[in-house]
């Protein structure tokens, strides 16, 4: 029976691997080789070869220096960080709040089998990426200090060790994450802010990685004393990685008390949160008069409850919509810096500055695309929206306002910082606010245009229209083109006719196009719409 959850577990990681979400089907036996081929190369050979890279420019320096443990700690400590990020949300998703928790707890299954087969497989995820990092470190050493049996048997010792810290500590975050969940009623917006959280910390973490390293390097001799005078335990998990034999007999009997103690308290708790049904509030009745909402706005408030309950659908499509005003601060704060450099640099291109802030509003715009899968995220419930009383040309313009008024108060707010900002006449401030709002309509007119000539509704994972779909992929691409171009179209030959009729040119465009794309959606949209 183990094995069989282990093989369930198994294929559900790698679901995507196997199954085709976008045609409904599974793939053919090359196409799993090659995906999974394509899986190694990633983890081992462009992640795995980052930390070669990484561990060959601090091995020589530290060995030299009789630091070898100090190496192994760094190096043990990022490996045992990038485990636990990498498997703590399946820690929490596949171990204790998985969706299929009632169904498997209703089988003749003891309880202890389902859970050690979830555990499992969050060792075997931390374990790939504590791997994936901390093995090219091995090998940088064994080459730089050459081999023995000793440092082989201890440094792959040590290697396991690290992979049982990463399960127990996987363990215990996504214990907290499942708890504080089960307390929170809207669980999509706390998933969003935490990935938002998750990625910030991440990202600043590598920017800062670089100089932490040359900090370290430059002051070995002073952190390495510090590290034994202070915390000798971690000195001598270092020198596990040197082959010192003692501290990794002492270390592998801690590991194995530390997965018995893990296995005790999983027994514990494991029951208890995966059949909890989470916060639920009493709820009093109050009689009370309903009030009527207007067509539209019914179905807007559908469209915007729908947007807001997929936190795949917020990150991956509307995750622009931060960067805006984002930027427009930075506009405020840094902006007559850079339209100072950009009128020196573009001295005889009058207007410049106005056209490539305008660009970069474009762009930023470009990045939020919830118009272009909304049709092909109703699959295979199309029929509800079909079957309302409501025209079909409402159905579309209901799922284009929603972009349209979640971009729009954001960039009103870039595009006035950035008005401010140019130094140039009236008019050009007036169009440096028009264009963008006005490419914030077209842009989300666009999106459904594509949207619906190229509806995907035979799913059977919501991402495959998110991140898949090609109306999604066209959309960005050439929203990133139009941008290009009105950039290229200035900087190249049309400064010579000023910024005030080139912006005026691309307002109406922008106008003109939204208009004929909205006329669309309106009769030949809203019949193909009706059709599908």
């Amino acid at each position: 029976m183990l094995r069989i959850l282990l093989k369930k577990q198994f294929a559900e990681i790698f679901k995507t691997y196997f199954y085709n979400p976008k045609k409904n089907r599974m793939r053919s036996k090359a196409g799993i080789a090659g995906w999974f081929l394509f899986f190694f190369v990633i983890i081992f050979g462009m992640f795995g070869g980052l930390f070669a890279f990484l561990s060959a420019s601090m091995c020589g320096t530290l060995v030299t220096a009789g630091l070898g443990w100090f190496y192994f700690l760094l190096l043990g400590l990022i490996a045992t960080m990038l485990g636990v990020f990498g498997s703590v949300f399946n820690t929490y998703a596949s171990l204790y709040l998985a969706k299929d928790n009632d169904q498997l707890l209703c089988l003749p299954i003891p309880v202890k089998t389902i859970m050690t087969a979830r555990l499992m497989n969050v060792y075997l995820m931390g374990a790939l990426y504590t791997t994936a990092a901390f093995l090219p470190a091995l090998i940088v050493y064994w080459i730089a200090a050459g081999t023995s049996v000793s440092k082989v048997v201890c440094g792959l010792l040590l290697l396991l060790i690290l992979t049982v810290i990463v399960l127990f500590l996987s363990c215990l975050l996504g214990w907290l994450v499942a708890k504080i969940s089960l307390r929170l009623k809207n669980r999509s917006f706390t998933t969003v802010l935490v990935a938002l959280l998750f990625f910030g910390v991440y990202y600043l973490f590598f920017f800062k990685l670089q100089d932490i390293l040359n900090s370290i390097l430059q002051n070995a001799m002073v952190y390495g004393d510090a590290v034994k005078g202070a915390a000798y335990v971690l000195y001598l998990l270092g020198r596990i990685g040197e082959g010192a034999v003692v501290p990794a007999v002492i270390f592998t009997i801690v590991s194995i008390g530390l997965l018995a103690l893990l296995f005790a308290l999983m027994t514990r708790s494991f029951l208890s949160i995966a059949t909890a049904s989470g916060k639920t509030g009493k709820v009093r009745y109050v009689e009370k008069q309903a009030k009527e909402k207007p067509v539209f706005g019914a179905v807007l408030g559908k469209e915007f409850a729908r947007f807001t309950s997929s936190p795949n659908y917020m990150l991956n499509c509307g995750l622009g919509l931060l960067f805006i005003p984002v930027i427009g601060v930075l506009v405020l704060w840094k902006g007559e810096v850079a339209v100072d450099v950009l009128n020196s640099v573009f001295s005889g291109m009058p207007g410049t500055a106005a056209v490539l802030f305008c660009t970069a509003l474009l762009t930023l715009t470009s990045m939020t695309d919830i118009a272009a899968p909304s049709l092909s995220l109703e699959g295979k419930s199309l029929w509800i929206p079909q079957s309302l009383p409501v025209t079909p040309a409402t159905v579309l313009r209901a799922k284009v306002s929603v972009q349209v008024i979640l971009t729009s108060v954001p960039m009103l707010f870039a595009a006035v910082c950035a008005a401010i900002v140019v130094k140039e006449s009236p008019a050009v401030r007036l169009l440096v606010l028009a264009v963008p709002m006005l490419y914030t309509v077209f842009s989300a007119l666009y999106g459904m245009f594509i949207g619906v000539k190229m509806p995907l509704l035979n799913w059977t994972d919501e991402t495959a229209p998110i991140k898949q779909g090609g109306a999604v992929t066209i959309v960005l691409f050439s929203s990133w083109g139009f941008c290009a171009v009105f950039a290229a179209l200035y900087m190249l030959f049309a400064y010579r006719i000023g910024p005030v009729l080139y912006l005026s040119i691309w307002a109406a465009v922008f106008a003109v196009g939204a208009l004929l794309l909205l006329r669309w959606l309106n009769t030949k949209g809203s019949r193909i719409f009706a059709a599908l």
